[in-house]
């Protein structure tokens, strides 16, 4: 059953970390005879730890002493059954947020966030993602700013199979957008994938510019971009929130790629972005493997912060 468990969840591996120096001792503290204030004092500070944030860990807290004392809960497996629910309506519930559908091809995917959060990898496993459920993929490589990311996409781009539309270092991000839908269009392309500037070597504000390739792609398609996805780096924990508000408010996310979730013991802040952002996490990084990618499941995600039965 504990192998069955570890193969199939594909968050397991991401969450080690947070599971090994936060949620084992949740499971142990659930064990004592006594229910009393240091326990709910203990479990505060360990959901705090694992950066859920202090609002969101104090209601959960609350939630969970409101069920004890209503369905008279004292074992171990109950408390935790109990914790576990919390937490996946923390997350939105149990179903996932797919990628929206369109009617008309290509389905134009922008994908924001700072430089170093890991972008341009996530884009790379976005692709292979969608070309693994027989999607035809295309992108458009339009962090003209940083030469290197041009360049690491056409590398990813040739070792998936996957053309990758760009300009010379230092062009208009707004003409490779247009010319990457253009061609898109032509050879009958599912989605394309829009890499943006995290940041600019120049006066121009980046969330100006962000909104200008918004309206260069609805120049060829009014109804793009159909998802704008902002990558957040897990590691920088309750940090990613300030980024998140920022793009949020210019662009309009409407979901989230979570990178990095490996190299970090605070897992919980997935639980303060889906709560105060207000958008769903649609995937996750779970490890440096182009296949370390998984769509988010709010079950498997919090499954995996638990030992398995």
């Amino acid at each position: 059953m504990f192998d069955r468990f570890r193969k199939l969840n594909p968050f397991r591996q991401g969450l080690e970390k947070t599971r090994e120096s936060v949620f084992k001792q949740v499971t142990n503290l659930f064990t004592t005879e006594v229910i009393d204030e240091d326990l709910w004092d203990e479990l505060e500070e360990l959901l705090v730890r694992a950066d859920l944030g202090v609002t969101i860990t104090a209601e959960v807290v609350q939630h969970l002493r409101l069920r004890v004392e209503r369905e008279r809960l004292t074992q171990a497996p109950q408390l935790t059954a109990a914790l576990r629910e919390e937490l996946i309506a923390m997350l939105g519930g149990s179903e996932s947020v797919p990628l929206v559908e369109v009617a008309t091809r290509p389905r134009v995917i922008e994908v924001v966030g700072v430089n170093g959060v890991g972008k341009t990898t996530s884009i790379a496993k976005l692709a292979r993602f969608l070309a693994n459920n027989r999607r035809r993929v295309l992108i458009a490589a339009g962090d003209t700013f940083r030469a290197a990311a041009v360049e690491q996409l056409k590398v990813w781009g040739e070792r998936l199979g996957v053309p990758v539309i760009s300009h010379d270092y230092s062009a208009d991000p707004g003409a490779v957008v247009f010319d990457a839908m253009e061609a898109g269009r032509a050879r009958g392309m599912d989605d394309v994938i829009i890499d943006t500037a995290g940041r600019l070597h120049t006066k121009f504000n980046l969330m100006e510019e962000l909104k200008k390739i918004q309206r260069v792609a609805q120049k060829v398609d009014p109804t793009a971009p159909h998802e704008v996805l902002l990558v957040l780096d897990a590691t920088s924990g309750q940090n990613a929130l300030l980024q998140a508000r920022s793009f949020r408010e210019a662009v309009g996310i409407t979901g989230v790629i979570l990178a990095k979730l490996d190299g970090t013991a605070k897992g919980g802040v997935a639980f303060a972005i889906r709560r105060e952002l207000g958008v769903p996490i649609k995937f996750v990084g779970t490890g440096e493997k182009l296949e370390n990618f998984a769509s988010f499941d709010a079950d498997d995600f919090v499954d995996a912060l638990f030992e398995p039965e």
